[in-house]
């Protein structure tokens, strides 16, 4: 990595449209990272939203999918030290933490797989690739900033983001069908003679709860992974993976007990329960 920045542009303050919502986890959790790291994930967090913001509201197929390419053209641009004024502010974090262009190269991957068609009942492996493009990719970046050793990063990356992912996807059936999606794997659905559902059939189906529930005990066993690799490494260094565990874990927790019969409210963890965990993980 070859770009160079002036030392004005290393500690400027990314736009207020481009951080997290005050109110999440994810910007809890960052709040908890030393200053220079902490830019570091607001600059990937401006990253991750821009294009998603494509693959979600980018217009016609063909516009977004010319945008996704001038996006993949940037990232090359840019660890050929050529960077482009929207990926300035990820110059300093490549070079300082050392982070991967194939892993930038997977987050967009993994938008465009949103982009072009409406993903509906996916088999285990394409959902497992997208878990992997849009969550485990992020965290692969996210660990090297956090100071997480080789071995043990990539290994939390990959169970970390497929923890969160699949808690997403339970708490967000609803939604996603509104917009004519549906990321329950396709062959869970089969064994509740499913095989053709439309988003909207799937999750009025009576037995969806067997669906929810098998994807359910999948992301327990990949937090139960996260915090067995957790367990093995610094505490100084694993704050923010810790309270993002625990706080999206609040989530699972929560739509588990509401059930899968409808209606189904939107779940919230209470601000007591997320507020413990920022004092169990946030502190050293």
């Amino acid at each position: 990595m070859s770009a160079t920045l002036s030392p004005a542009a290393e500690t400027a303050s990314p736009p207020v449209d481009a951080l997290p919502a005050k109110s999440s986890s994810f910007y809890t959790a960052m709040r908890l990272l030393p200053p220079d790291r902490r830019a570091a994930m607001y600059a990937v967090y401006a990253f991750c939203r821009a294009v998603d913001d494509v693959a979600d509201d980018g217009g016609p197929a063909p516009v977004r999918a010319a945008e996704l390419d001038r996006w993949r053209a940037d990232i090359d641009d840019l660890y050929a030290g050529r960077p482009a004024p929207r990926v300035q502010d990820l110059v300093v974090p490549i070079r300082r933490y050392g982070l991967l262009r194939e892993d930038f190269q997977a987050v967009i991957d993994g938008m465009a797989m949103d982009a072009f068609e409406d993903i509906v009942a996916p088999d285990e492996a394409t959902l497992d690739l997208y878990c992997d493009r849009v969550a485990s990719a992020v965290g692969r970046v996210s660990v090297r900033i956090f100071g997480i050793a080789e071995k043990e990063g990539i290994a939390l990356a990959h169970h970390e983001g497929r923890a969160l992912q699949l808690t997403n996807i339970l708490r967000d059936i609803d939604e996603d069908a509104e917009r004519n999606r549906l990321y329950l794997p396709r062959e869970k659905l089969a064994a509740i003679g499913l095989t053709a559902p439309t988003p909207q059939a799937a999750i009025d189906h009576p037995r969806i709860g067997e669906v929810c529930i098998a994807v359910a005990r999948e992301a327990e066993a990949h937090y139960r992974a996260t915090w067995d690799i957790i367990a093995k490494c610094p505490r100084k260094v694993t704050k923010a993976p810790r309270l993002m565990a625990a706080a999206y874990r609040l989530y699972l927790d929560a739509v588990l007990a509401r059930g899968w019969e409808k209606p189904r409210a939107r779940v919230k963890p209470s601000k007591r329960a997320l507020l413990g965990v920022v004092l169990r993980h946030g502190i050293v």
